[in-house]
């Protein structure tokens, strides 16, 4: 039943009487200089209904009003603002936190049974820290609940309301209106119809679905499928040394060697087992921040894979056909980045597509330079032989006819043999 302030006073000396509300940096806002307001007793808690101190203040300049919604003893049972009812450690909503952790929800949700809850839990609250009854493993270090921490204030989350009369085409305040002019949400997206229960329970939450989905869909880091592989690709490294990455990779098993590349900004340590690879890997992939830098996590490649590639045992192997050329080897100063098949061999002419024709055909050459036209010249006591000579017997010019059809025929003086000197040396030997 409700224990309202003015209907009933039953129970009065467990209603809560707080100083200063419980609140995140958000709903807190931006301005370290505001005024809040203090009403002892001013309404009912939204999840425990009894009496409760209500604070109001401002955020920020264009800021609506805000106020606490819940008291102190339920915002300590589950860590959470007294405002916005989300997670004071990581920002983000009950039902996330729950599943990420694996908490499960002991509030009773009737009436007697949660007041009586209530009042034991205000007892151990006031003899143990805030954070007692929920235990250690709101601060223990979660994969889940990292990726999705809001670390930032979102302060856009205060902003004043859609002003309705605006809506309807009705509003005369113009500039002056406290509230939005601006198109209101779709009503069938589910994020329009919150409840605070619904969110402090952590049941039926819309936004608490809409985190899980972006959480699923985050990328993930498979292990190979050949067991074989215990290396673990960093990048990224910057100047962080050997003993850096050594103090942080032995906490998840031994390490077998640790190599750095330089030059390249990477690493590669390889462990002992792999199990020890497959808890690193799922540990430190994206988000693993050392030095102000964050490394890129990668599997290594099995050394006895690497250059070869993965042979298929089922595929069919055909033999060589005879004649056909092999391959041709490649270079290994290739400064070019020549297509394999154009790289000529060191010993070899290179091939015709390769070859650059001349721009301009070689000049012609000029007539009578170098070799200027020989005329045939004749001795004056050989003209005169051939002049005085008389006329023979027919043995001698059948003798002269076979020796003229044996004569080579001459082209050129340059080729005469008489010039020569062969036929007076063949007449010297006859005689």
């Amino acid at each position: 039943m409700a224990t309202s302030k003015t209907t009933n006073t039953y129970n009065r000396q467990n209603w809560e009487d707080a100083d200063f509300p419980i609140l995140c940096q958000t709903c807190l806002g931006d301005n370290p200089y505001i005024r809040m307001t203090k009403e002892k007793y001013g309404k009912e808690c939204k999840i425990c209904s009894r009496p409760f101190t209500v604070f109001r203040w401002c955020p920020g300049a264009r800021m609506r009003f805000k106020k606490t919604e819940v008291c102190q003893t339920c915002s300590k049972l589950k860590n959470v603002c007294q405002t916005c009812l989300l997670d004071l450690e990581y920002g983000l909503p009950i039902q996330v936190r729950d599943a990420a952790l694996k908490m499960k929800d002991d509030i009773p949700k009737s009436d007697v049974n949660k007041e009586y809850y209530i009042q034991n839990m205000e007892k151990e609250l006031s003899k143990s820290d805030a954070g007692a009854l929920i235990g250690n493993k709101i601060n223990e270090p979660n994969e889940l609940l990292m990726r999705l921490a809001r670390t930032a204030p979102y302060y856009k989350r205060n902003r004043p309301h859609v002003c309705s009369f605006w809506v309807k085409g009705e509003c005369r305040r113009g500039e002056e209106c406290p509230y939005r002019h601006e198109k209101p949400t779709d009503p069938d997206d589910p994020l329009a119809d919150q409840n605070i229960k619904d969110r402090y329970y952590g049941i039926n939450d819309p936004v608490a679905d809409k985190l899980l989905k972006r959480a699923a869909a985050m990328p993930a880091l498979p292990p190979p499928e050949d067991r074989t592989i215990t290396t673990l690709y960093i990048g990224n490294i910057g100047t962080l040394t050997e003993q850096d990455l050594r103090d942080h990779f032995y906490q998840y098993g031994e390490i077998r060697s640790l190599s750095i590349v330089p030059k390249q900004q990477c690493a590669f340590v390889q462990y002992t087992t792999r199990a020890a690879a497959e808890t690193a890997a799922e540990k430190t992939f994206n988000k693993l921040i050392l030095g102000g830098r964050r490394l890129t996590i990668k599997w290594g490649r099995s050394q006895g894979r690497i250059g070869t590639g993965i042979v298929n045992p089922n595929a069919e192997v055909y033999e060589p056909v005879p004649g056909l050329p092999g391959a041709l080897p490649e270079l290994s100063n290739n400064f070019f980045n020549l297509e394999p098949g154009h790289i000529p061999l060191p010993n070899m002419p290179p091939p015709p597509s390769l070859l650059v024709p001349p721009m301009f055909p070689p000049p012609p050459m000029p007539p009578f330079f170098f070799n200027p036209p020989q005329l045939p010249t004749f001795a004056p006591a050989e003209v005169a032989t051939r002049t005085m000579q008389p006329a023979t017997s027919a043995v001698t010019s059948v003798n002269e006819a076979s020796a003229s059809s044996t004569k080579p025929t001459v082209h050129y003086p340059s080729q005469d043999p008489s010039r020569l000197g062969a036929t007076q040396l063949h007449a010297d030997c006859q005689e």
